[in-house]
């Protein structure tokens, strides 16, 4: 996209806090939930028990806190308190597996943090041993892996490969030494590339790496840099996040000097060179933050309208059912969330009670889920068919969303969408403001305190 297409005008318009839409309804709308409430769900589930799994495993430590972080961590270089964890975590295993049955073949396994590279390779491949062990992985899965290149050995590469795992991500977010100061984290061009290297020389066919944009310091001229490295590496999935800046929430996020961060009309032109730049490069557009080649899983998901988005971001697996093990871990079924306890104390009592460490959830309503149809396609496909919409859900879009036409006539006006009788489609220019027009199918909003990042 071309940067006159963006005008300060409407950067500044649209530019309020709002969801990421990696569920619907958003997990601050979650419930208390107990043990019994998510046995419930998952006995109802069993009807659907030819869907296959999906099941992400949360590994929260890290040995140095990021400025920037946004996750459920905790900081500690104490390695006795990452081999508890992992036995409760193969306990909690050991839990679900007596509920799920044996024959639901899982497609995909994914270990997010923290970091997952701060286990030793016994580590990682007593955890891998373990989910074999307790769930039948289907020939051809997806495992999936974030990698801090920092605390990668090739030791780890083994132990991870040797697991069974095919796609990696490698945690980058800027290669400039003063924005790496900037949020404490220090990583050398070198250390990433070696990453890459060890991984492939194992056979490891698809790499992603991670961005991050808005971050102190950063300049369009300084990120282009960045992505013209990132491109010649050519991973088969770059991601660009816009940096979440919420101190309120994030307390040490105090600690990033806020008059650093770039403003909102430099964020959305380092957003439009990034698309701008990837694209041309070969990189296909995925949704609204992730780019893909075009042999790459990803991009074919999307051409076929195969797109999902989850806690993950975007991902292939929209038959699935997710499982999350570990604290804070969000599960989603058909037609419920369910969120593990946040404390290591609360989640180790639950598992020493032989309960599952559930904390929160939600069972969405006839509302919830038709809106949660229009939201991910509007994030995933860009479109939503209204006939179609229609015949799945057997009502009239314009008597359910009496107003919507009349909501949604600035965007119209500004160029973000086209909504006629059959179809909204988002334009060019508006998925640069992905989040704002699925806002408007959000029932939620402004029904708590509730604090989001900015959507530009």
């Amino acid at each position: 996209m071309k940067l006159n297409a963006i005008h300060h005008e409407l950067v500044s318009r649209y530019d309020v806090p709002g969801p990421r839409y990696t569920s619907y309804p958003t997990a601050p709308h979650f419930q208390p939930w107990g043990n019994t409430d998510w046995l419930h769900a998952l006995q109802e589930n069993e009807r659907y028990s030819h869907r296959p799994l999906s099941l992400y495993f949360h590994l929260p430590f890290c040995p140095t806190l990021c400025l920037y972080c946004g996750c459920n961590v905790i900081i500690t270089r104490d390695r006795n308190r990452v081999g508890r964890y992992m036995e409760y975590l193969i306990r909690e295993m050991e839990l679900m597996q007596t509920l799920v049955p044996t024959k639901r073949a899982v497609k995909q396994v994914h270990w997010g943090g923290g970091s997952p590279t701060w286990l030793t390779p016994y580590e990682i491949h007593k955890l891998a041993e373990a989910i074999g062990w307790n769930f039948n992985l289907s020939r051809g899965a997806e495992l999936s892996v974030e990698v801090d290149p920092r605390r990668l050995t090739e030791e780890h590469v083994a132990a991870f490969c040797d697991a069974g795992f095919n796609r990696i991500s490698l945690g980058v977010q800027d290669f400039n030494p003063e924005v790496q100061q900037a949020v404490r984290r220090l990583q050398t061009e070198q250390e990433t590339i070696n990453a890459l290297e060890w991984f492939r020389k194992r056979g490891v066919r698809s790499v992603n790496i991670d961005l991050i944009y808005g971050l102190p310091g950063q300049t369009v001229e300084s990120f282009h840099q960045t992505l013209q490295r990132v491109i010649e590496l050519r991973p088969e999935r770059i991601a660009a996040f816009n940096f979440a800046y919420l101190p309120t929430m994030k307390p040490h996020q105090r600690a990033i000097d806020a008059t650093a961060l770039p403003g909102q009309a430099d964020k959305m032109m380092i957003q439009a060179d990034i698309i701008e730049t990837l694209t041309e490069a070969g990189y296909r557009y995925i949704g609204m933050d992730h780019f893909a080649l075009p042999h790459d899983e990803l991009s074919i998901a999307q051409q076929q309208g195969r797109l999902h988005r989850n806690f993950q971001g975007y991902t292939t697996g929209a038959e699935c059912d997710l499982l999350g093990f570990g604290i804070t871990s969000i599960s989603s079924l058909d037609r419920t969330y369910a969120q593990n306890l946040k404390t290591l104390p609360e989640y180790e009592a639950a598992i020493d009670q032989g309960q599952l460490p559930t904390s929160r959830g939600l069972r969405l309503t006839d509302d919830d889920y038709l809106r949660r149809h229009i939201i991910n396609e509007l994030m995933c496909n860009l479109r939503l068919s209204i006939p179609r919409f229609e015949k799945n859900f057997e009502i009239d879009f314009f008597h359910y969303f009496p107003d919507i036409e009349e909501r949604m006539a600035p965007m119209v006006i500004d160029g973000l969408i086209r909504f006629d009788p059959d179809s909204i489609d988002i334009t060019e220019r508006g998925r640069l403001f992905l989040r704002n027009i699925a806002m408007q199918f959000d029932a939620y909003l402004g029904t708590n305190d509730v604090v989001f990042s900015r959507t530009v």
